[in-house]
């Protein structure tokens, strides 16, 4: 079906296209341009090819009137102030120009006559437009201003419109490949700097850690020493109450088994917080403009599932959602899949996350109800090709079904489904898993079943 879709859509711009073609064609045989003016089109476009610096493309529009038919002509680009400057002209005497030259040009106007000149607009793609800094809410990013125009025959006019077109195009351009090559030196500079300041400083959490488990472990141990001292101190007044340093040792202990599992609660946290971090910020990322995979042989039960399980499952039991913790459904020996652990990692927390936020309550023929999230998985003989099995990774949660239209856009970036109630999310979450999947050769994908719905991925053995 989709090839078909895709297949279908081909068609449909293969004759939009075709028909622009002959559009086109008809447009310059009404044109009739000269050879000239077509020799002074062909080599202003083959010119703007060629030059890159800005302030050559600036002469080459100027100086292309100049050269082909004795025209003088200045060039005028909005500033920041939303002034039209003098940045070019054809005129000698202006090329070193430090005096600022402002041209008030009505912005309504498609074309105007003033002191002899011919005054053309110079637009951008309007669809582009909110990427640059410099332009007016018409699209006018500038004026290009040509002297004589009381001599320009209609048919001259009409061929500088076509000219200032074309300027207007390399000139958008232009400004969109600066614009992105200063995008690309800050992602640089920004990868540096998150480098510098942000993962290695977060690394030095892991010795303040272990400083702080290595002191609460010498509060246990003292905890306990008190306890036991306070006993035989306590058997030694046989018949009356505990004393005041029996009752003191026992508190201690339970603040510190207190601490102790708030400890590794934060513990975990980090853990799996730096692993995103890390993972999302890898270097890699940036210099390729994808996700970038790290591979390795990972036991998905201990390494991948379990700990983002963990970390779900409170925020489950918050919303009366039962779950199974001991992951019986899953084998306890290795699973050997080779995958980015910090990447799959996270495509789990997006699924759990989702279980939290649409889990509901179902009943069964008897009337009872049931109201719970399960992970499995299961080997899929063959699924890949013959010899190459599957393990198909399964996140099942009750609930009403997703609406059958809904389902073919599910990992699409930004779709939200009709079942979302007021849930938060901002639908990159299943669009992410996707991604992720498929950088890893698997499948991901989404099945009805008896009670609810299961979220799953593929991946090879």
């Amino acid at each position: 079906m989709d090839l078909q879709n895709t297949e279908h859509e081909g068609n449909d711009r293969v004759s939009a296209i075709r028909k622009r073609i002959s559009e086109k064609i008809r447009d310059y045989d009404k044109y009739s341009f000269t050879v000239q003016q077509d020799s002074a089109l062909k080599t202003f476009f083959d010119l703007a090819q060629e030059f890159e610096e800005q302030r050559d493309f600036y002469f080459i529009c100027v100086l292309i009137p100049k050269v082909f038919f004795q025209i003088d002509c200045n060039l005028y680009l909005m500033n920041e102030e939303k002034h039209f400057e003098l940045v070019c002209s054809s005129d000698p005497s202006k090329y070193d120009s430090k005096i600022e030259v402002i041209y008030e040009f009505e912005i309504n106007e498609s074309r105007s006559f003033k002191n002899n000149c011919f005054t053309i607009p110079i637009k951008g793609n309007m669809d582009l437009l909110s990427n640059l800094a410099n332009y007016h809410k018409d699209g006018v990013l500038g004026v290009f201003e040509i002297y004589s125009s009381s001599t320009l025959s209609n048919h001259m006019k009409l061929f500088f419109e076509k000219f200032v077109n074309r300027i207007g195009f390399q000139l958008h351009n232009r400004f969109m490949t600066d614009k992105n090559r200063e995008h690309l030196q800050f992602i640089k500079n920004l990868v540096t700097d998150i480098g510098h300041n942000v993962i290695v400083p977060n690394m030095y959490f892991k010795f303040y850690f272990k400083r702080l488990k290595g002191k609460i472990d010498r509060t246990n141990a003292i905890s306990r020493e008190m306890i036991k001292q306070a006993k035989d101190f306590d058997e030694e007044r046989i018949g009356q109450s505990p004393s005041d340093m029996h009752l003191l040792a026992k508190e201690l202990s339970y603040v510190n088994r207190s601490m102790e599992t708030q400890f590794q609660q934060i513990l975990s946290h980090y853990e799996q917080t730096s692993l995103f971090l890390e993972t999302l910020l890898r270097r890699s990322h940036f210099e390729e403009g994808r996700y970038v995979i790290e591979p390795k042989t990972v036991n998905f039960r201990e390494k991948v599932i379990r700990p983002q399980l963990d970390r779900y499952i409170p925020h489950l039991e918050e919303r009366g959602i039962s779950v199974d913790n001991q992951l019986s459904s899953i084998p306890g020996e290795e699973i050997i899949v080779v995958a980015d652990v910090g990447l799959i990692s996270q495509a789990y927390a997006n699924l759990f996350s989702n279980a939290v936020k649409y889990t509901r309550e179902v009943r069964d023929a008897e009337g009872n109800c049931h109201k719970f999230v399960t992970v499995g998985m299961e080997v899929l003989k063959d699924y890949f090709r013959e010899g190459k099995d599957g393990i198909k990774f399964n996140v099942f949660s009750t609930g009403p079904h997703i609406p059958p239209e809904d389902v073919p856009s599910l990992f699409e970036e930004g779709f939200r489904g009709k079942n979302v109630e007021s849930e938060y999310g901002t639908g990159h979450g299943l669009r992410f898993i996707k991604e992720v999947i498929e950088l890893h050769g698997g499948v991901e994908g989404y099945e009805a079943t008896p009670f609810g719905n299961n979220f799953f991925f593929i991946l090879p053995k």
